[in-house]
């Protein structure tokens, strides 16, 4: 199944799509229902109203408008760990989002109106989302705990980001990650959401292209290697990396300006796409 969170007579709402509309399902956002330790297929079943809306035209929410945790793998594909000058670790590279840096599938991710900021550089990738948590969780049995996979953009202020060794500042400017537009359960993947075809387009040309076998640590190594460390919650996100091409390693540099339309698609995921605007004056 495929959830979206979207905005309907001012009200955050939660559907199903159902061919080219999307089915009602209420007002419960998704961490909310995971949290509950709700079957999301089953709820759907017996919770989705005849109300539908066309899929075309919705003000899209981020899958999950505020989930516990946002883990993010740097370095987690050879070849952009290569082009960023990095030497590939063995121990998977993570960093934390926060809430507010989240913004929906078709609208606006922001550049930020600071002064040294050259433009806003894009990386597209696979977002995990758990179902149910838990601490020392064993890597053959870390798929049991995924509830689906989302897309995500994790735009990234280069100039902020390495300001200092650690790259929080640079990964969490407001309305510069990009997340959506649907929740597929993990049932319609294969294992792990391996073997996809990854791409990310900025302005129609492809600028990212991989397949997510070439994850360096797959899906179940992440969960059961954070969960060494952090208690795992229904709802968290884990942001599995990004491959090369990023527009900071390129000679010119490709940064994302203002009027720019980034998109990350993933087959059997779907795509999202995003406008760049140019945080308003203040």
């Amino acid at each position: 199944m495929r959830f979206v969170s979207f905005e309907k007579n001012g009200k955050a709402t939660l559907g199903v799509r159902d061919g080219d509309h999307v089915r009602v399902i209420g007002d419960e956002p998704l961490e909310s229902l995971l949290a509950r330790g709700v079957r999301l297929d089953e709820y759907a079943k017996t919770h989705a109203t005849e109300d539908k809306v066309p899929a075309a035209g919705l003000k899209f929410l981020p899958p999950l408008q505020k989930p516990p945790k946002i883990v993010c793998v740097g370095l987690n594909y050879a070849d952009h760990t290569k082009e960023s000058k990095y030497e590939q670790p063995d121990y998977p590279t993570l960093f934390l989002r926060v809430n507010t840096s989240l913004v929906a599938h078709e609208q606006p991710m922001i550049r930020p109106g600071v002064t040294d900021c050259e433009g806003l550089d894009y990386e597209g990738e696979v977002a995990v989302v758990l179902g149910t948590g838990g601490r020392h969780i064993a890597k053959e049995d870390a798929l049991s705990h995924v509830a689906g996979y989302a897309l995500f953009n994790d735009g990234s202020v280069r100039e902020y980001q390495f300001k200092t060794p650690q790259w929080t500042v640079g990964k969490n400017f407001d309305g510069t990650g990009a997340f959506g537009p649907d929740l597929v359960t993990a049932d319609e993947l294969p294992a792990g959401a391996k073997g996809l075809l990854l791409e990310t387009r900025l302005n129609g040309e492809v600028v990212q292209s991989a397949s997510t076998s070439d994850m360096v640590f797959d899906v179940a190594t992440l969960i059961s290697v954070i969960s060494e460390a952090i208690t795992l919650e229904p709802g968290d996100v884990i942001v599995s990396g990004t491959p090369s091409g990023i527009g900071w390693a390129r000679t010119p540099r490709l940064l994302m300006k203002a009027g720019d339309v980034c998109e990350v698609s993933v087959e059997k995921i779907g795509t999202l796409r995003n406008v760049i605007t140019d945080e308003a004056a203040h």
